[in-house]
């Protein structure tokens, strides 16, 4: 009887050994996926949508590099943060391996931080940086974006040069003066408010003649821009010689005004952001300028650092941050100059 009980366990562990590794094999398959949940402020928003596009593109090469299923949750907060908010939740309860969070109110990011740290899931905020004192809360936290000082020195900059080279290019009227109107994004956002202030500054730095003839907050709103700018055409219609623009959308609707009121005054706009439509406009003459965020670049260092983070990995061997949390995108100025044809 023994010998026959002896025989049954050596029997069996064959079938043990071969379990034990479906087991590990089963553990292989489970780590080659990771989940990633996005969110970000407003669908509609130019520069995100080709943002949204790069960081697709950037999971879909790494599938095919590594073998490894991401799944990206992308969706739309609908400019709330209690919407963005319970989209974090939700994140969280299915099991997302990282966060990538375009705010909607940068000084609220504390709410989602907590969350973040209570489930212990790494948080990388984009576009909008949040304060300070938010970012030094947990180590696992981490901000993506372009220098909103550097982006308003290069589009002074792009204008200075033009004004240097040719002093009609924005003094239409030879008078001496440039007069401008300047459309801003929101009235809280740090981007906004330091665009505002450096571009002009770097025009008053490069003695550029500049009288600023009015302005308003179009939201970083292509329509909103256009309505704004067909009500300044009507009260200044031969006096505004340039229009400075926060973001690349704005100034696109400030083109459509003038269009659409088929306006003859060669008026020279500025934008930031270099979204597809804004080049096109700059290569086609109707927008002096913009500024190129590298959005290759900038989609891949988000992708990266959630990706190092879902799987164990130091970010710092793949990405080169700046006080082991911030990642500024490179940038540069694009003109008519900038296309070889």
């Amino acid at each position: 009887m023994k010998r026959n009980i002896l025989r049954g366990c050596l029997c069996l562990l064959p079938a043990l050994f071969f379990l034990s590794g479906c087991g590990n094999e089963a553990r292989e398959e489970e780590k080659k996926s990771i989940r990633l949940g996005v969110s970000v402020y407003r669908w509609d928003d130019a520069f995100l949508t080709t943002l949204r596009a790069e960081l697709e593109e950037k999971a879909k090469e790494y599938e095919r590099e590594s073998g490894t299923k991401v799944v990206l949750d992308i969706v739309d907060a609908k400019e709330s943060q209690s919407v963005q908010n319970s989209q974090v939740e939700r994140f969280i309860s299915l099991g997302c391996d990282a966060l990538c969070i375009n705010m909607v109110d940068r000084s609220a990011a504390s709410d989602i931080i907590v969350r973040a740290m209570d489930a212990d899931v790494p948080v990388v905020f984009f576009n909008r940086e949040p304060v300070e004192e938010d970012m030094d809360r947990w180590d696992r936290l981490y901000y993506v974006g372009a220098d909103a000082k550097e982006s308003a020195v290069i589009q002074g900059t792009i204008l200075a040069d033009a004004y240097d080279a040719d002093h009609s290019s924005l003094d239409l009227d030879g008078d001496g003066v440039v007069n401008y109107v300047l459309l801003e994004g929101e009235s809280n956002h740090q981007d906004s408010l330091i665009r505002t202030e450096w571009s002009i500054q770097t025009l008053k730095d490069r003695n550029v003649p500049i009288e600023k003839l009015t302005g308003g907050i179009a939201n970083w709103d292509r329509s909103q821009a256009s309505a704004l700018m067909e009500q300044w055409l009507e009260k200044y219609p031969d006096e505004i010689e340039l229009v400075i623009s926060n973001n690349d959308e704005m100034a696109l609707g400030a083109i459509d005004a003038i269009e659409r009121l088929e306006t003859d005054r060669p008026i020279k706009l500025v934008g930031i952001d270099a979204t597809p439509a804004a080049v096109e406009a700059v290569r086609e003459g109707k927008l002096m300028g913009t500024v190129n965020q590298d959005l290759e670049s900038y989609a891949n260092t988000i992708f990266e650092i959630a990706r190092c983070e879902a799987e164990g990995e130091p970010v710092g061997n793949y990405v080169q941050l700046e006080e082991g949390k911030y990642y500024r995108s490179a940038q540069a100025p694009v003109t008519r100059d900038s296309f070889s044809d």
